[in-house]
C-alpha cells in the first residue's frame, strides 16, 4: 500500500493550526488572556503579551530598572548579584569569592554552593510575594553572575570576581556555577544566570573606551571558549555586554559577537543585557560625541543588545519613529527578554511553579554556614611547607603571635552582600586552639594608607610584631591586598606586596623562624623573597564567613589543604607582557610562559603524598574525528587523608602553528585515605584536540602526534604517553 506522506503532513499542519487557532479562541471566551494560560507554549504566550503592549510599554520593559507595568502585573527586574552569595540589605550567606571557589577545582562543590545560593535568592523573591508584612529589598530573578572572563592580565583588579586564567577550567567552573544558579526542573529556571563579560575584558583602565587587538584565531581559541560552554552545556539564560571594543568595535554594538556567533553560531535563546550605562559609553566613551542617543540604542539592539538602562525606554521610541530601528527587531528582542521571565514562572500561578516553596530559613541555614566553611576549606592551597612545619600541633604550642594587617580583619570581596557571622582570621585561630593558649597579636604593617582617623605609625606597629614573634613559639603573619588595591575599576600597579608588608616578614622572620605566612589576595603576587625563606606559605584567597575557620582548620592539620592554583604566578614583572597584548603566545598563561614561574597553574601541596601508577589511552592511534579516553590509577602513599587534583595535559607534538607548551585537557578533584588507590578515567572529546585554522574560519583536529601528561600540577607531571592522530 502506497502512503501519502505529503498529504499526511498537511493534515497534520492542519491539525496544529486548529489547536492554537482554538486555545486562542478558548483564551478568549474565558476571559483569560493567552499570555496568563500556563497550559499554553511559552513562545505563544510571549507573542500574545508583545501584542498588547504599547511602543512606550516595550521601552520601559526594556530599562532593566525601569517602572513596573501594573496592567500586565510586570515588576521591574532591578539589579541583582550573586558572585559568591546574594547582595542583599540584609545579611545573607557569604561564601568564597570566585578565584577562591576556582581554587578548589571542584565542579560538583561549585554546583552546590551555587545551588545554595540561588535557594536564598528564591527564598527573597518568595517572601515578598507571599508576606504583605515582608521587610527587606525585594529582589528579581534575573542575576548578574559568573563572571567568566579569563585572568590572562595579572594586574587586572578584578581576579576576585573570575575563575582563573585557563579556559577549559573557567569553562568547567563556569558550567557548574551556572547550572546550580538556574536549577534542573525541565519546566522553570530558579534563576537567570548572566554570563559576564563578553568578551575579551580584563583591564579596568579607560575600560569604557578601550579597544582590545585579537586575532581571529586568539579570539576563539583562547577568549571564547568558556563563554561557548557555558552557554552550549550549562544553558546560561543571559549574556552582559562588556565595556570594551573588539578590534575597533564596541561589545555593546557588535555584530559579529552578540548574533553572528552567540546568537547564530552557538544557538544562543537569551537575552544579552548591556553592562551598567553601556549605551552611554558609546556616546562619550568610544564614540566620544560621534553618536547620538537614539543612534547608539538602535545600533546595540540591531546588533543584539537586547536589554539595558534608561537609555533604552527613553530613546527605543525616538529610534523607532526617525526609522532606525524596526518593530520586528525591537519584538525581537522584548521577546528574549520576556521568554526567560516566563521560565521563571513570573506570570504562572506560584504554586505551579517548584521553586516557589524555598522558605526564608534556607538564608544563613546551618546546612549553608556548613557548606560555605567546606568551600573555603577546599579552597585553601598549601604553597610551600618546608621541613613538614605544617600542620602545627596546637597541644604543643603555649603562644601564638598573630601578626599582620588581615589578622584582625574580614575582606568580603567584590559584589559581596553582608555576612550572616563573618569570622576573621584571629577569631578563627581562637575558635580552634588548644584551650589555654596565649594569643599576642600586632597589626606590624598596613596595605593602604587609613582614609580616617589617625595615621598609621609603621615604626610602632612594626616593633610590636617584632616583639609579639620574639615571645612566640610560633609566628602566624597574615599578608596580602584588599579591594583598596585590586578591584572594579582599579588595576594593580604592582605584582608585589603593598605599602610595607615585605618588610614586616622581613622583620618577623628575623627573630622567629617558625614563621607561617598565609596570603589573603585575589590576584598573584610575586614574593621571591616570602618563598626563598618562610618555612610556610598558605593561600588562602578571601575565602568568605568561614574563612577565619578555615584558616586554622588547614594551618592546625583539622583538615588536609587540596586545593590548586587557578593562576601563574610570575617570578617577576619583567616575565609578564604589556597588559595591550592580547595574544596569549607573547608569554602569557603556564601555556605561554617565557622562564619559570615563582608557583606554576595548578599546584598545591599536601600533608600527604601521592602515587600515580598505571596510565593507559584507550588507543595509540585514532582517527581525525574521534574521542580517547584517558585512566590513570592514583594512590595515598602518606599517613594522612586528603585530596588530590588529578591533571590531564596535551601538548601537540609537531602543529603546523604556535601552541601551548601545555594545555589542560582534564582534571578531578578525588579523596584518599592512606593507602587507598582510585582509578581515574577522563574522556578527551574530539573537539578538546582541535585548534582553531583561519585559512577554513573553523577548528579542526590535525594529523599528528599528541603528547599525553598526567600529574599534580602544570609542572609536576608524573607520567607521559603518546598516541597519534591520523587521517
Amino acid at each position: 500500500m502506497k502512503v501519502n506522506l505529503n498529504g499526511q503532513k498537511l493534515a497534520l499542519a492542519f491539525l496544529l493550526a486548529s489547536l492554537v487557532a482554538g486555545s486562542s479562541a478558548v483564551a478568549q471566551t474565558t476571559g483569560k488572556p493567552l499570555y496568563l494560560d500556563y497550559k499554553q507554549p511559552v513562545e505563544a504566550r510571549v507573542k500574545d503579551l508583545i501584542s498588547r503592549m504599547t511602543l512606550e510599554e516595550k521601552a520601559e520593559y526594556l530599562n532593566h530598572v525601569g517602572p513596573d507595568i501594573p496592567r500586565f502585573g510586570i515588576k521591574s527586574d532591578k539589579w541583582n548579584q550573586s558572585l559568591h552569595g546574594v547582595v542583599w540589605n540584609r545579611p545573607t550567606t557569604m561564601f568564597p569569592v570566585s578565584i577562591a571557589m576556582a581554587a578548589t577545582w571542584d565542579p560538583k562543590l561549585v554546583f552546590t554552593e551555587t545551588s545554595a545560593i540561588s535557594d536564598e535568592a528564591r527564598a527573597i523573591y518568595n517572601g515578598w510575594h507571599n508576606d504583605p508584612d515582608f521587610q527587606g529589598e525585594k529582589k528579581g530573578l534575573i542575576y548578574r553572575s559568573p563572571v567568566i572572563n579569563i585572568s590572562r592580565n595579572p594586574y587586572w583588579g578584578r581576579i576576585n570576581e573570575c575563575f582563573g586564567e585557563d579556559p577549559y577550567l573557567d569553562g568547567r567552573i563556569g558550567v557548574a556555577h551556572v547550572k546550580g544558579l538556574q536549577g534542573n526542573d525541565p519546566h522553570y529556571l530558579k534563576l537567570v544566570s548572566t554570563l559576564k563579560h563578553y568578551a575579551v575584558n580584563n583591564v579596568e583602565t579607560d575600560r569604557t573606551s578601550r579597544s582590545a587587538t585579537v586575532s581571529e584565531r586568539m579570539l576563539h581559541e583562547f577568549w571564547l571558549p568558556h563563554f561557548k560552554d557555558c552557554i552550549m552545556e550549562g544553558g546560561a539564560q543571559s549574556v552582559m555586554a562588556s565595556y570594551n571594543a573588539i578590534n575597533g568595535v564596541p561589545n555593546n554594538i557588535n555584530h559579529l559577537m552578540l548574533t553572528d556567533i552567540l546568537k547564530n553560531s552557538w544557538g544562543f535563546k537569551g537575552f544579552v543585557v548591556s553592562d551598567l550605562g553601556g549605551v552611554n559609553t558609546m556616546v562619550n566613551g568610544h564614540e566620544k560625541g560621534q553618536m547620538s542617543y537614539e543612534e547608539a540604542v538602535a545600533q546595540s539592539i540591531n546588533a543584539g543588545c537586547d536589554f539595558s538602562d534608561k537609555e533604552f525606554m527613553q530613546y527605543i521610541p525616538v529610534a523607532v519613529n526617525k526609522g532606525l530601528l524596526t518593530m520586528d527587531k525591537l519584538d525581537e528582542s522584548l521577546g528574549r527578554v520576556m521568554r526567560d521571565r516566563f521560565l521563571l514562572g513570573e506570570f504562572d500561578p506560584q504554586d505551579r511553579v517548584p521553586y516557589s516553596k524555598i522558605p526564608m530559613t534556607v538564608i544563613g541555614s546551618q546546612e549553608h554556614i556548613a557548606l560555605a566553611l567546606k568551600a573555603a576549606q577546599e579552597a585553601m592551597v598549601l604553597l610551600t611547607n618546608k621541613n613538614h612545619i605544617l600542620p602545627l600541633d596546637k597541644n604543643k604550642i603555649k603562644t601564638i603571635a598573630v601578626i599582620g594587617p588581615h589578622a584582625n580583619m574580614f575582606t568580603a570581596g567584590g559584589y559581596s552582600g553582608k555576612p550572616i557571622n563573618a569570622v576573621n582570621p584571629m577569631q578563627g585561630i581562637k575558635n580552634r586552639m588548644a584551650p589555654g593558649t596565649e594569643i599576642i597579636y600586632a597589626a606590624g604593617a598596613e596595605i593602604t594608607p587609613r582614609r580616617n582617623g589617625p595615621a598609621f605609625d609603621k615604626a610602632a606597629e612594626l616593633q610590636k610584631a617584632v616583639d609579639a614573634a620574639k615571645k612566640a613559639d610560633v609566628a602566624i603573619l597574615y599578608i596580602g591586598t584588599t579591594l583598596n588595591v585590586e578591584a572594579e575599576g582599579k588595576d594593580r600597579t604592582s605584582l608585589g606586596l603593598p605599602g610595607n608588608q615585605e618588610e614586616l616578614v622581613k622583620a618577623v622572620l628575623a627573630v622567629n623562624p617558625r614563621t607561617i605566612v598565609v596570603l589573603m589576595n585575589a590576584g598573584p603576587l610575586t614574593i621571591p623573597y616570602v618563598k626563598e625563606n618562610a618555612p610556610a606559605i598558605l593561600e588562602a584567597w578571601w575565602p568568605g564567613e568561614q574563612g577565619g575557620n578555615a584558616i586554622a582548620d588547614a594551618l592546625f592539620g583539622n583538615i588536609n589543604p587540596g586545593g590548586k592554583m587557578p593562576l601563574t604566578v610570575y617570578a617577576s614583572e619583567a616575565q609578564v607582557p604589556s597588559q595591550d597584548e592580547y595574544d596569549v603566545t607573547k608569554g602569557f598563561t603556564y601555556m605561554y610562559i617565557n622562564g619559570a614561574p615563582l608557583f606554576p597553574f595548578g599546584h598545591g601541596l599536601s600533608y600527604t603524598t601521592f602515587a600515580y601508577s598505571n596510565l593507559k589511552l584507550s588507543a595509540k592511534k585514532i582517527k581525525i574525528n574521534d574521542d580517547i579516553t584517558v585512566s590513570v590509577d592514583v594512590k595515598n602513599t602518606g599517613k594522612m587523608a586528603g585530596d588530590e587534583v588529578v591533571q590531564l595535559y596535551m601538548h601537540d607534538v609537531k602543529p603546523s602553528l604556535k601552541r601551548p607548551m601545555k594545555e589542560l585537557r582534564g582534571f578531578e578533584r578525588v579523596t584518599l585515605a592512606p593507602g587507598e588507590t582510585k582509578t581515574i578515567k577522563m574522556n578527551i572529546p574530539n573537539s578538546r584536540l582541535a585548534f582553531y585554522d583561519e585559512k577554513i574560519h573553523n577548528f579542526r583536529v590535525e594529523a599528528e602526534p599528541i603528547d599525553v601528561m598526567v600529574g599534580s600540577s602544570s609542572a609536576d607531571i608524573r607520567l607521559k604517553s603518546q598516541f597519534s592522530v591520523v587521517n
